[in-house]
């Protein structure tokens, strides 16, 4: 017997795959954000330390995108 739930990928195991790509946008974002500081007077934001920083801030950014993947996949199987 086959459930509706049967083939449908979990958020977590989207989240796993979606990871390196949501870390490396947060990267990026921040380096981006450091430069906005630096133009307000601020010092700017290393590329280096803003790879480290997004390694903790990528989880929740990858929880969100793996939500929406999911959400658009149960869409698309309507």
């Amino acid at each position: 017997m086959t459930g509706p739930q049967e083939g449908r990928w979990p958020v977590w195991k989207l989240a796993l795959l979606l990871y390196p790509f949501a870390a490396g946008a947060v990267a990026i974002n921040l380096f981006l954000l450091g430069l906005i500081f630096h133009v307000t007077g601020w010092q700017a934001i290393a590329p280096v330390t803003a790879v480290i920083w997004s390694i903790p801030l990528g989880v929740p950014a990858t929880w969100a995108a793996g939500r929406w993947v999911r959400g658009l996949m149960d869409e698309a199987d309507r």
